[in-house]
């Protein structure tokens, strides 16, 4: 399902004036992908998903679902548009009064499906969720991972097209967060979904999203892939979320097997000198395994001081940094930076 979004706006009164809590946001959203919006506390992103979701109307602007406007559906259609959405919480929603299959069941009783369907529904999801044999325990036994998964089984009960995770790692450990964002990938690539993450964590979008906006005031400053936005970051908002990126550790036992994903950890960006560190080298794919600084310096009469370096592995691809001097005849150095471009290494100067 593709998602576009044509120049929304969304006001609110507050204390005798107005907040623009959306202003003017175009995005496209591919269908069958992992989208991820990201933004500090009030940046925008819980009325933006609001918007997106069909809970909320825009003041003004467009929302197309496979080009097909729904921000003016009649109320009977939007009830039935809303069925085919699955949203994912930080807090999970659940009842504390039903047990996991009967919050798993309850979307489907509200949409008047068959008992028996209920009963062979609610028991794949979850064997899909990894929560076999737990159907009969009660929400105040489960841990926290376990009842987002459940909260992840309910949310996918009558077969969405459209899954919304609004922080929905926030409560989570490290750990468990590693654990519940694998089976969100898996889900999504065994049942072709378009995924739509919110989230103030940047380590969510590395691990997990394909494409990224990132939003500040109400408003896009950065939109691109995810490689992209780590290699070449344009916006202060994405570089201080980058700068403050906690490393990817290795993944627990328990995380589930996703094709075409990385199963391996991947490096933190390691910083042994703080002095220097003219340059800041970006590498993306198989860049990063290719010894480029060994062929610079028998090609260059140039020397290079490694000050740091490290991988990150985002959804798609690998993305390397080193921090490093390049020394040498003026001349020299400005031919090796412009051999280190030509191979499509992101070439950064800092403190000129």
């Amino acid at each position: 399902m593709r998602i576009t979004l044509d120049n929304l706006k969304r006001t609110y009164s507050a204390g005798g004036g107005a907040i623009s809590a959306v202003n003017g946001i175009g995005m496209e959203i591919p269908s069958n992908t992992i989208y991820g919006i990201i933004g500090k506390s009030g940046a925008g992103k819980s009325t933006l998903v609001r918007l997106i979701s069909l809970l909320e109307k825009p003041d003004s602007g467009e929302i197309y679902y496979d080009g097909v406007r729904v921000d003016n559906l009649a109320k009977k259609e939007l009830i039935e548009r809303r069925r085919r959405i699955g949203m994912i919480f930080q807090n999970f929603n659940l009842f504390s009064s039903r047990n996991a299959e009967e919050n798993i069941a309850y979307p489907m009783e509200i949409a008047g499906t068959a008992k028996p369907a209920i009963r062979a529904r609610t028991g794949e999801l979850l064997s899909l969720v990894g929560l076999e044999g737990r159907g009969k325990a009660p929400i105040s036994t489960l841990s926290g991972g376990q009842k987002q998964r459940v909260a992840i089984a309910r949310a996918l009960a009558n077969n969405p097209d459209i899954l919304f995770c609004d922080e929905a790692t926030s409560a989570l450990d490290p750990q468990t967060t590693h654990s519940i964002l694998n089976l969100i990938r898996d889900l999504q690539h065994r049942m072709n979904l378009t995924v739509v993450m919110i989230t103030h964590q940047m380590e969510v979008v590395r691990d997990t999203c394909e494409l990224v906006t990132v939003l500040d005031d109400g408003r896009p400053v950065e939109q691109g892939t995810v490689a992209d936005i780590f290699t070449a970051p344009r916006s202060p908002v994405t570089r201080d979320f980058l700068a403050h990126l906690a490393p990817m550790e290795g993944p627990p036992a328990e995380e589930l097997p996703v094709e075409g994903h990385p199963k391996d950890g991947a490096e933190k960006i390691v910083r042994w000198s703080s002095e220097g560190g003219h340059y800041i080298l970006h590498f993306r794919g198989n860049k990063t395994g290719e010894p480029i600084l060994s062929r610079l310096s028998r090609l260059f009469d140039i020397e290079f001081n490694i000050r740091a370096g490290g991988i990150q592995r985002t959804a798609l691809q690998d993305v390397g940094t080193l921090i490093t001097d390049i020394t040498g005849d003026r001349e020299e150095v400005e031919k090796a930076l412009r051999w280190l471009k030509e191979q499509d290494i992101i070439v950064e100067e800092v403190n000129p």
